[in-house]
């Protein structure tokens, strides 16, 4: 039976785009299944003690910044440090790959297409227009996707993402969790890799 890894993430996470092309890799090398699991992440501050980031100390936003152009050139990947849109509300992007993920379709393609938009292309994910030329880029029909999104189920889905979360112990995005063990961050898939590797027991809170 395969591995299944449970991917938290929101697509306006600066560490969830670095972190997605390197996760599917690492995913691929060892026949990893990944289930995406676009969440909420204003929920998961408020259960968990999190700032969202215009609240945060100033030192701490002056240190993503360095840790955003660690990364960047550690990973050989175009980044923008402060795009045009940002913040803007992830939700729509969220929502189309949240139904992605249960219909069996391209979730993770969407994705890399949304990360694509903010963090390289200065694009607005709220903006239904470029989330119709994103699906459309997919071979999919935008006016199905978008009508999709707001159903219950759909809904029901995105928020049971977050519940999840909670309870697992994510705290940030994105988050990899391996047999109920969270991998908190992209500069993480290095243990992750370990403890796929090693197939050892997950690790809990004492």
């Amino acid at each position: 039976m395969s591995t299944t890894i449970d991917y938290y993430y929101t697509h306006i996470s600066p560490w969830a785009y670095l972190g997605h092309q390197p996760f599917q890799a690492l995913a691929a090398r060892y026949d990893v299944v990944i289930r995406p699991k676009p969440v909420d992440l204003s929920g998961v501050f408020q259960s968990t003690g999190g700032l969202p980031l215009g609240k945060r100390h100033q030192a701490r936003q002056d240190y993503r910044f360095v840790e955003m152009q660690r990364w960047r050139d550690s990973r050989d990947v175009p980044l923008t440090l402060k795009p045009k849109h940002f913040p803007t509300s992830p939700r729509l992007a969220d929502g189309c790959a949240t139904y992605l993920a249960a219909a069996n379709g391209p979730a993770l393609q969407f994705s890399a297409l949304a990360f694509q938009a903010v963090w390289v292309d200065d694009l607005d994910i709220a903006s239904p227009n470029v989330i119709e030329r994103m699906l459309g880029d997919l071979g999919l029909s935008a006016s199905d996707v978008l009508s999709e999104i707001e159903s219950d189920a759909v809904q029901a889905d995105y928020t049971r993402n977050q519940s999840e979360a909670i309870s697992l112990g994510v705290i940030g995005s994105p988050t990899y969790v391996l047999n109920g063990e969270p991998f908190w961050g992209q500069d993480r898939l290095g243990l992750l890799e370990e403890a796929l590797k090693s197939g050892r027991a997950p690790y809990r809170p004492l």
